[in-house]
């Protein structure tokens, strides 16, 4: 996973509430396990029955309750492998907001007049470290939990940070006994 550190950029402007992971990436297409190859099935339905038109820009602002359905990892998979390195909204599913900010791709909570502004400037600049926004209409702050920033932040993923503790694993195996011993009379 890569360090976030800035991130900006054009944006591109999904004005829909209630998007659910099944319309981000349908089902017909999570056939793998690879984090790659996703970019092209984004939003699959939609774009092929030409209800909407998305650039890969750096930057997608979207609207409440994005990423709401099933819980599926290949949402934020399909995300990012379509080129988008951060998600705007007022509100996000749980689930999905943490398997994005799980792979390094930052979603930021803003008020829905505050993405429209955005949408609207069409290009931004999000500071992981200062928390800001800044765009055309001006400079906003979002909050974020400090687990994920530092996640983010020195591009950590699960077993990124597992390995963080990779000397106290080692020793806690050196001091267990050998596997396969016979442990009948312990």
């Amino acid at each position: 996973m890569e360090p976030v550190e800035i991130i900006e950029g054009c944006v591109s402007h999904l004005p829909r509430a209630d998007v659910d992971t099944d319309q981000i990436i349908p089902k017909q297409f999570l056939k793998r396990v690879e984090r790659t190859g996703f970019g092209e099935y984004l939003f699959y339905d939609w774009i092929r029955d030409g209800e909407i038109e998305l650039e890969p820009n750096p930057i997608l602002v979207a609207g409440p309750n994005f990423g709401c359905g099933s819980s599926r990892e290949h949402a934020p998979w399909a995300l990012q492998d379509f080129g988008f390195e951060a998600i705007i909204a007022p509100s996000f599913a749980d689930i999905f907001y943490g398997n994005c900010m799980k792979i390094g791709l930052l979603a930021v909570i803003l008020g829905e007049r505050d993405c429209r502004a955005i949408a609207e400037a069409g290009a931004a600049r999000i500071d992981l470290d200062d928390q800001t926004v800044d765009f055309a209409g001006g400079v906003l702050r979002f909050e974020i939990d400090e687990q994920a920033k530092h996640r983010l932040r020195h591009g950590l993923d699960d077993i990124g940070i597992t390995l963080q503790s990779a000397a106290a694993i080692d020793a806690f195996e050196a001091a267990a006994p050998a596997r396969g011993a016979d442990t009948r009379s312990l």
